[in-house]
């Protein structure tokens, strides 16, 4: 069985188009990093960034802003 022709082909998408989307919605990239010798645990790293456009920011504020009032008091 063959796939059209459309399917096939690699779907190839700019850099400028990629950047545009993650800074029109914004991602959060989170990593973690231990470092250890023989099993123990010398240091901890835990990072967390936000990557997205001022404009974007407003609105991740407003959807994010109740679960911390929530916790504050």
């Amino acid at each position: 069985m063959t796939m059209p022709p459309d399917e096939n082909r690699e779907r190839r998408v700019a850099l400028v188009d990629l950047l545009d989307r993650v800074l029109a919605g914004g991602v959060v990239i989170a990593g973690d990093v231990t470092l250890a010798i023989a099993d123990v645990d010398l240091v901890q790293v835990s990072l967390r960034t936000l990557v997205s456009s001022v404009r974007a920011l407003p609105a991740l504020d407003a959807v994010s802003a109740p679960s911390e009032q929530a916790t504050d008091g």
